[in-house]
Formats: structure tokens, sequence, C-alpha cells
């Protein structure tokens, strides 16, 4: 018997490596003779530097950099065992978490961090980057992030701008960075996890600006310098990534990582998923176990689950779930593909107490789960 394991972390109790660890335990309790294979998972969000690091056997590296109001702050990045490739949060460099409540202001802030990030990596002589770009204070479409690899953004003068929000709409002309960058052959991926286009109602500025800060104006500012953006870029070299899907992704950085650095844009599951050969380790596999802290409607409209479910599907395996919460309905969890779920919780407890008990909780849930399996097949 064969059992892939594929769970998120528990928020606030364990990382998703750990849940694995307490799965495994629990299955051994059943059977030693009961082949496991771990591969805990993330959605591309908080969590993914870590788990690419996991599988990469990296390490995590800190630089200093600007933060998104152009303060010297230490950021944390990675690079494999190999030294090939390069793991980078935007939000360590670029973060909504850097900012106190009354600093949040996307037409004052930049990406220039996560591009002094990237830059640094690049002198490093990686190979490939996988760029994260969730939770972003910006608005500039990743024009910061460009000019810190060396790319001009020109006003009707031609005087140089500083690369932030407010002046999308003063850009006039781009010139390129003397950089191989745009043209090398440097294999540049982004965890990407929404679909909107660059500007528009459904654009980066109109959706996500009034979290990072923006007011109505600015908001209508914003959009008009992610439109501006795009026609000059248009112009100049010819292509149109505007209305593609996930280029209005942190603030238009999906956007100026295609432009500006030959990015892929790629949801965040789908990308751990290829790093960690995900379909490959199905083959012989008997049952998946995947779960995390609360199973609810939020999770059935996530991309985690549904990732894996839908590998499960197509493979023919059957798929549970152990979550610290489960407030779903059998007929929701019947609609994503998942044959069983249960929650860890034995008896009511304070919250304080369910993430001290998660490892035992994870631990005991499998077994019986398992248990029940393993008797049932043999």
């Amino acid at each position: 018997m064969k059992i892939l394991l594929a769970p998120d972390k528990f928020r606030g109790s364990l990382d998703a490596p750990q849940v694995c660890e307490a799965m495994t335990e629990g299955i051994r309790m059943v059977s030693s003779e009961i082949e496991v294979v771990s591969l805990p998972m993330a959605d591309g969000g908080e969590g993914t530097l870590d788990l690419l690091l996991w599988y990469s056997g990296g390490q995590k590296q800190t630089a200093k950099v600007q933060d998104p109001l152009g303060r010297l702050i230490d950021a944390e990045y990675g690079l494999s065992a190999d030294g090939k490739t390069a793991f980078i949060e935007m939000a360590t460099a670029s973060g909504l978490r850097l900012l106190k409540l009354e600093e949040r202001n996307p037409l004052k802030t930049s990406t220039f961090g996560t591009g002094e990030l990237i830059k640094l990596v690049l002198e490093a002589g990686v190979e490939n980057i996988i760029l994260g770009i969730g939770g972003s204070a910006t608005t500039d479409a990743g024009i910061g992030m460009a000019a810190a690899l060396g790319w001009q953004f020109l006003d009707e003068n031609g005087k140089e701008l500083k690369p932030i929000g407010e002046n999308l709409i003063k850009i006039k002309a781009i010139k390129p960075s003397s950089s191989t960058i745009y043209n090398s052959s440097l294999n540049i991926k982004v965890a990407c996890d929404v679909t909107n286009p660059l500007f528009g109602e459904n654009g980066a500025a109109y959706v996500y600006g009034p979290q990072k800060g923006a007011d109505k104006q600015a908001v209508e500012q914003l959009d008009k310098g992610l439109k501006n953006i795009a026609k000059i870029f248009e112009q100049d070299f010819g292509k149109d990534y505007a209305q593609i899907a996930g280029t209005g992704a942190a603030g238009g950085l999906g956007f100026g990582a295609m432009a500006f650095i030959n990015a892929e844009l790629k949801e965040g599951v789908k990308l751990l998923m290829d790093f960690c050969n995900f379909d490959k380790n199905l083959k012989d596999v008997n049952l998946i176990i995947t779960g995390e802290g609360k199973i609810d409607n939020q999770t059935l409209q996530g991309k985690l689950i549904k990732g894996i479910t839908d590998r499960a599907t197509h493979a023919k395996i059957p798929i549970a779930a152990i979550c610290g919460t489960l407030d779903v309905s059998p007929q929701d969890l019947q609609e994503i593909g998942i044959n069983y779920a249960t929650s860890i919780l034995n008896s009511p407890m304070n919250l304080e107490d369910a993430l001290k008990y998660g490892y035992e909780g994870v631990r005991n849930a499998t077994f019986y789960l398992v248990n029940l399996w393993h008797n049932s097949n043999d």
C-alpha cells in the first residue's frame, strides 16, 4: 500500500512538513510496511518560500534592500542547494506588512526593493527564479522592479521619473536596460493566483488599490497610469500584455514581470506541484491525504485543495482530508472531489488548546483513517 501526503500548513500550529511528520507517525502506528510519500504543499502565498527551500535543500539569505517607501531593510530570499535557482517573495521587500497603516499609499510606493533582490541573485549566477508576488503594498506596474534592473522611465522632457505609482501617468517613453536579462535565456516563473487584467474595473487599481490605502481619486489616477504604461510599452516594444489574466496581480507586477524580465505567470499551487514532481509521485499511490487548518467555503473556492483533487480525480485515486475545523457540507466535499474528511478535534476546546493539540490530533486522525482504510483493503 502506498499513501501520498499533500497537506497545507495548519496556521498557527504546524507548518506543512510538520503536518506530514504527524501524518506519517499515525500511518506507522497502523503498519510499518505502508509506503509513505510526503509532498507538503502551499498555495503560492505564505509558506511557499520555505517549502521551495525544503524541496531544493536550499537556505535562506538576507540582503539590504529598499522597502516600499525607499527605506533600507533586511529582506529574505532563498537559494537552492546547487545555487541554480533563487526563490523570492516580493512581500519581503515590497509588501504591505512592511508599512504602518498611516503609511499606506500606492501613489508613493515602489517595487524597487524586489528588483534589487532580483539583481542580486542574477549577479550570483542563478539560472532560474521563482517569484511570489502576493501581499504587495504597490501599484506601480513593476516599474520600480524594472528601474532597479536598469530600465528608465522618461517624462515628456526626457527626464527620468522616480518609479512610483503616481508617476505612471507621466511616462512618455521607456528606455530598456543594458542588462542581458531582457533577452536572456533565464527561466523566471511568477507564482500568481489572481486573474485580474492590468487596468479597468477589474484591474489592479480598482480591485486592490483601496486595501493599499488608495482613495477614490488615487484609484482613478493609478488606473489611468496603468493604462498609460501599457500603451507606452506596446508603442515602444510592440507587445500588448495588459489584458492577460494575472497582469493586474500585485499592483501590476504581473505585467511588469512579463514586460521587463520575460517572466511566465503561473498559478502558485501548480508551480509548486510541478516543482516537487507531484504527478510522477502519483505512480502506484492508493490513497492521497491532504488537509489544512480549516476547511470551509473559502477552501472550496481556493486553488490548493482543488489543484490536488483535480490531479487525484484524473489519476482515479481516492483522496481524504484532515483539518482542524470542518465547516462544509458532505455535498460540498463531493463537488470538489474529496472522498472523506474529518476534524482532528475530538472534544470541545479553546483555540489556544486546539493549536497546541495540532500534532497529536493530526497523528491520531490519520491513524483512525488509515487503520480503517488498511483493514477494509486487506
